[in-house]
């Protein structure tokens, strides 16, 4: 029995509807849905510049949908980090006459595992979720979806240089969160340096 692979969707440049790829327009490098293809042709005609019409998510919105994923990630990474590296979560008493020094050489090096093992939930988590499903189950929550400018998915590799480039946008004292408020595109600086939008998909 043959199996029928459905359509890509993507999100249309005007309305930012999900759309099957095969029913968007090519304007450029704009894609516009059935429903609002005549309306983006008659703007073209009179001369009148594209208006974008995806709908970018805000600062707030983005806060909510991260506090979401953090709690989530930090149920799973405490679990692991139990499972895996129990003494990282234990106190040993130090015994009267010992040096407390000799144990501090192990008690880092379990610590350091314990870090690594997180941002491997991490980074996993964050680019599994967004280059499968263009969201993060916080993102997805609130209607949001990550996407390239043109509507299309960002895919695995980018979803991964994405998170890298989030940490450095908190490195920076959190200015390159703040950037959201300040663009048109309401874009992060992660956002920026991978070229990426953060779009609501409801109403």
């Amino acid at each position: 029995m043959d199996a029928t692979i459905a359509p890509e969707a993507r999100y249309c440049s005007e309305c930012g509807q999900a759309t099957a790829s095969d029913d968007l327009a090519h304007f450029g490098d704009r894609l516009i849905c059935p429903l609002c293809k005549d309306r983006y042709a008659q703007k073209l005609r009179e001369g009148a510049m594209p208006v974008a019409g995806m709908r970018y998510a805000g600062f707030w919105i983005r806060v909510v949908a991260f506090l979401i994923d953090s709690v989530i990630l930090g149920t799973v990474s405490s679990i692991l980090q139990y499972a895996m590296f129990p003494a990282t979560l234990t106190t040993t008493p130090i015994a009267p006459g010992s040096n407390p020094f000799e144990t501090l050489g192990p008690a880092m090096a379990r610590a350091g595992w314990a870090i690594l093992a997180s941002t491997l939930v991490s980074v996993t988590y964050s680019a599994w979720f967004i280059g499968a499903l263009g969201a993060t189950p916080g993102l997805m929550a609130l209607g949001l979806k990550v996407v390239r400018p043109d509507g299309s998915p960002i895919g695995y590799g980018r979803a991964v240089g994405r998170y890298f480039a989030a940490m450095l946008g908190g490195m920076i004292l959190g200015i390159g969160y703040l950037l959201v408020a300040f663009d048109a595109e309401k874009r992060a600086l992660h956002d920026m340096i991978c070229d990426t939008r953060v779009i609501q998909t409801r109403e």
